[in-house]
C-alpha cells in the first residue's frame, strides 16, 4: 500500500504540472488577447461611425469596404485564439491521461477526495 509522507512522491509529476500551468498561462493569454481585440474593434467601429455620418457615395463604400476588411480581420484574430485552446487543451489532455496511467492509485485518490468533498458541500447546503 502506498503511504502519503513527506518523502513520497508528489501527487502530480512534473509532466502534468507543466501542461497545468501551460494551459493557465495560455488561457490568460488569450483572455488579454480576446479583450484587446474586442476593444481594438469596437474602438475601429465607433470611430468609423463617427467619419461616416455626413459621407456618401463612393466614401461610404471605402468605409464599408474598410469596416467589412476589420470584421474579417477579427474573425481571424478569433480563430487563432480558438486553435490556440484546442492546442493546448489537446496537450493537457495528453499529459492526463499519461498520469493517469502511469499513476492510476493517486488519480483514484484525488477523484475520491474530490468526491468527498463536493459530497460534503452538497450536504452542508441541504
Amino acid at each position: 500500500m502506498q503511504t502519503l509522507s513527506n518523502t513520497s512522491k508528489p501527487l502530480v509529476d512534473g509532466n502534468a504540472q507543466d501542461a497545468m500551468q501551460s494551459v493557465m498561462s495560455t488561457a490568460n493569454s488569450v483572455q488579454s488577447g480576446v479583450s484587446r481585440e474586442f476593444h481594438s474593434f469596437i474602438a475601429d467601429i465607433e470611430d468609423l461611425v463617427k467619419q461616416t455620418t455626413s459621407l456618401t457615395g463612393d466614401d461610404l463604400e471605402h468605409a464599408k469596404d474598410q469596416l467589412v476588411k476589420r470584421i474579417a480581420t477579427a474573425k481571424e484574430s478569433i480563430e487563432d485564439v480558438g486553435s490556440d485552446i484546442a492546442h493546448q487543451a489537446r496537450k493537457s489532455v495528453a499529459a492526463t491521461n499519461e498520469y493517469v496511467h502511469d499513476q492510476p492509485w493517486n488519480a483514484i485518490g484525488a477523484g475520491a477526495v474530490a468526491g468527498m468533498l463536493i459530497g460534503f458541500l452538497l450536504a452542508r447546503r441541504s
